[in-house]
């Protein structure tokens, strides 16, 4: 199983070599089955919710 939140045109940014992601790809998806989730992200979700508990402590510490 190999996930990413990169599409695979979005591939080159990450692999700088234009003809090695070429044929990554095309060895990954020769007998593969490619599943696209569309949805939001529940670790970005539970990251945004840490940092904003994170801040409201700071400020409820910083008030005397």
């Amino acid at each position: 199983m190999l996930t990413t939140n990169k599409a695979f045109s979005e591939w080159s940014e990450v692999f700088p070599n234009a003809s090695c992601v070429v044929a990554m790809i095309d060895r990954l998806v020769h007998h593969a089955e490619i599943l696209s989730i569309k949805g939001e992200s529940f670790r970005r979700k539970e990251a945004q919710e840490a940092a904003a508990a994170k801040s409201k402590k700071r400020k409820t510490r910083e008030v005397p």
